[in-house]
């Protein structure tokens, strides 16, 4: 595709896969920001992450500075969030209007790392609690993000596997969904 005309078809096109690609890349940017917001935090650039009000089940501070949160790749986890959120929003986003026809792989892509992160934020949000007994609201956030966004991505991914099948009416179905 040329690039003039994926910018206009991201930018102005209009169809419910589209419309779905872009609150999956706006999630993906929300999951980045509060990764950005941890890594700010778990790097001594801010000394505090406020917390809800009233709320003893959440306690970013501890969780964020605690083992769980430095225990992978010697590294926090605040930058490996902002680097996996960027990477979704990147899937969500390459390909034209009707890529699920045109591309199928790009959406069977997407929609195969977002299976595999709203795994892995379920299984960190089970470490998390079990290790501190609190949670990152944070990071929490984040884990919605990631399972909004793949209940969002079933049906630009069930258009593409239907192409790749090559199942009939798949243009009428882009259009319908």
């Amino acid at each position: 595709m040329e690039p003039q005309q994926l910018s206009q078809e991201l930018r102005e096109g209009k169809n419910p896969h589209m419309t779905r690609r872009r609150a999956i890349i706006g999630l993906s940017m929300l999951g980045g920001s509060m990764g950005q917001l941890v890594t700010l935090y778990q790097t001594g650039i801010v000394n505090h992450l406020p917390d809800p009000p009233g709320q003893k089940i959440f306690d970013a501070d501890r969780v964020d500075a605690s083992n769980y949160a430095y225990s992978r790749f010697n590294s926090p986890d605040g930058p490996i969030m902002v680097v996996n959120y960027a990477l979704t929003a990147w899937l969500a986003a390459a390909g034209g209007l009707d890529r699920a026809r045109r591309n199928p792989l790009l959406p069977i892509a997407m929609g195969i790392k977002l299976v595999l992160d709203s795994a892995i934020a379920v299984e960190l949000a089970r470490e998390e609690w079990a290790e501190n007994k609190a949670f990152c609201e944070y990071c929490q956030v984040a884990t919605l993000a990631s399972l909004a966004s793949l209940v969002l991505a079933v049906p630009e991914v069930l258009t593409a596997i239907r192409t790749l099948k090559g199942g009939k009416n798949v243009a009428a179905d882009a259009s319908s969904q």
